[in-house]
């Protein structure tokens, strides 16, 4: 039978890619080499946002705790055993085993000095949320240390083995200075205890972790490729091509039906998985962007909500294991609740409401993206079948959570994969609690987040997580759109197993 090659890999992107991509990858050199579009400005996990990062920094930084893919279940890590004293106090007793990649001998002041300062108010943590519950932290031994919350706060579990890398302590006195004379601690050395050391950083363009040889026995396991590397190449075509040819080994978010045509090649392995992503519509009610914006009146965005068919992108763009949603919250987290107003596809609806808000003819408007541009493309031609015609600034992810913060990306079609955290804190309450990312501004909405994100009852919890999300949907806040399925692509020489809360780990991966 003959082979089909994808159509977008011509012969020609083929040859470019031989030309311009090293060929520094693959098992000959023990290497595994991978990309996307999106660039890593920060070594740091505390100061840099990007899901790339996010994938780096497990590998090179531990956490006290560890969170099992398959169970979910959380268990140690750095720390050997743990336990709450009371409801904002928790105790650790650490590991004697550890070494940082820089040779110094982990142990309690290296917990206390990373927590002290992430949780400060002008370390310029950029997602406070993750350390924002942290009062402080305090030395009992040389090996146990005990950790303030500010209030009771039952997600810290999930936050302890997620986004709260431990780096050594005196590390944050080697940031350099900024142009106003500050510290930049995102220009600190990516110096932690994982199972992979950083040996390069180019920022933009990529990074290079070596093996650590040195690595404990735990629950990541020891690692078996040599060195991971992430090169950003901005041309989704170019990384067909590069995977196709060797230079690259694994990529994902590849398209549905580019996937779909690599498969049938049977040049590579193809893989289409869940992820904890989800994808919304941020809608600009409080009118940060302008009170005269359109956005600001409730039948339009309810318009918006009925102008868009949620299961048709997930079904036909996003892949099998995408579903549509209807909360702004990935469905298995905890507190979060589909039982809120839903608006079905319905475009007759939507002319009507607009028409009703004082826009029989529509209106003209931008709207902001940085991820799939052909996701944010099929949205805008169902919101062009209404009537409101769309005009798209694409740009990187950082460019855009600059405007997004300020207040002018409005409408923005954006991504939150929750840092791969089991809990609804990890995103409803980091959008509407009165934050940079906040387009709602709801008191209501922000007291129910408060009391589920600190009581300890789980009914009491999961009863104001749910009326916060229907009060935000009431409102249409957010278009929650879709959750992701990626479609993973990578080299046959290698066994890897896609998990779904969006982590490659490349440290359980090996040749065949």
């Amino acid at each position: 039978m003959r082979r089909l090659i994808p159509i977008a890999v011509t012969a020609a992107a083929v040859g470019a890619a031989m030309f311009a991509a090293p060929a520094l990858a693959g098992k000959s050199n023990d290497t595994l080499v991978w990309s996307t579009d999106r660039e890593i400005n920060a070594p740091l996990p505390y100061y840099e946002q990007v899901r790339e990062i996010v994938v780096m920094n497990h590998h090179t930084f531990d956490t006290l705790l560890y969170r099992d893919p398959a169970t979910n279940n959380i268990g140690p890590l750095l720390a050997t055993s743990y336990k709450w004293v009371d409801d904002v106090t928790m105790d650790f007793e650490l590991r004697k085993d550890v070494v940082f990649h820089n040779g110094k001998k982990f142990g309690a002041d290296d917990v206390v000095s990373t927590f002290n300062h992430v949780s400060s108010p002008d370390s310029g943590v950029l997602t406070k949320r993750n350390v924002s519950w942290i009062k402080n932290a305090e030395k009992l031994g040389d090996y146990k240390v005990r950790v303030h919350l500010k209030a009771p706060f039952p997600a810290a579990l999930q936050f302890l083995s997620g986004p709260t890398g431990i780096l050594p302590a005196g590390i944050w006195k080697l940031a350099k200075k900024d142009a106003t004379g500050k510290p930049d601690y995102g220009t600190v050395p990516p110096i932690g205890t994982g199972p992979y050391k950083v040996v390069e950083f180019v920022p933009g363009e990529s990074m290079t972790l070596e093996r650590n040889k040195d690595y404990f026995d735990g629950p990541k396991g020891k690692p078996s490729i040599g060195k991971i590397k992430f090169r950003t190449v901005a041309d989704p075509e170019s990384q067909l091509a590069e995977v196709l040819t060797g230079s690259l080994d694994w990529i994902w978010d590849v398209p549905k039906d580019k996937s779909e045509e690599l498969q049938a090649s049977g040049l590579v392995q193809v893989v289409n998985a869940p992820t904890m992503r989800i994808s919304y519509l941020s809608l600009d009610k409080v009118g940060r962007g302008g009170k005269d914006s359109p956005w600001t009146k409730l039948k339009v965005r309810k318009a918006v909500a009925h102008a868009v068919d949620r299961e048709a992108i997930a079904k036909n763009l996003v892949g099998g294991a995408s579903a549509a949603i209807h909360s702004a919250c990935y469905p298995s987290q905890f507190g979060c609740t589909q039982d809120v107003p839903q608006y079905k596809y319905d475009p007759a609806l939507a002319k009507k409401l607009l028409a009703e808000a004082g826009y029989p003819n529509g209106f003209s408007s931008d709207i902001y993206a940085y991820r799939q541009r052909e996701y944010t493309e099929a949205l805008m031609g169902y919101l062009a079948k209404v009537g409101i015609k769309t005009n798209l600034k694409y740009m990187q992810y950082k460019a855009l959570r600059g405007l997004v913060w300020n207040g002018t990306a409005t409408p923005n079609m954006m991504t939150w994969g929750s840092y791969s955290m089991n809990d609804v804190s990890a995103i409803t309450s980091h959008f509407f609690k009165h934050g940079k990312d906040d387009f709602c501004r709801d008191d209501d909405v922000k007291k129910w987040l408060e009391t589920g994100d600190t009581s300890t009852d789980p009914v009491v919890r999961k009863d104001a997580y749910a009326k916060a999300l229907r009060r935000i949907q009431e409102h249409v806040c957010w278009v929650p759109l879709f959750t992701y399925a990626k479609y993973y692509v990578y080299t046959k020489e290698l066994d890897f197993t896609p998990t779904s809360d969006e982590i490659p780990r490349f440290f359980t991966a090996k040749w065949k």
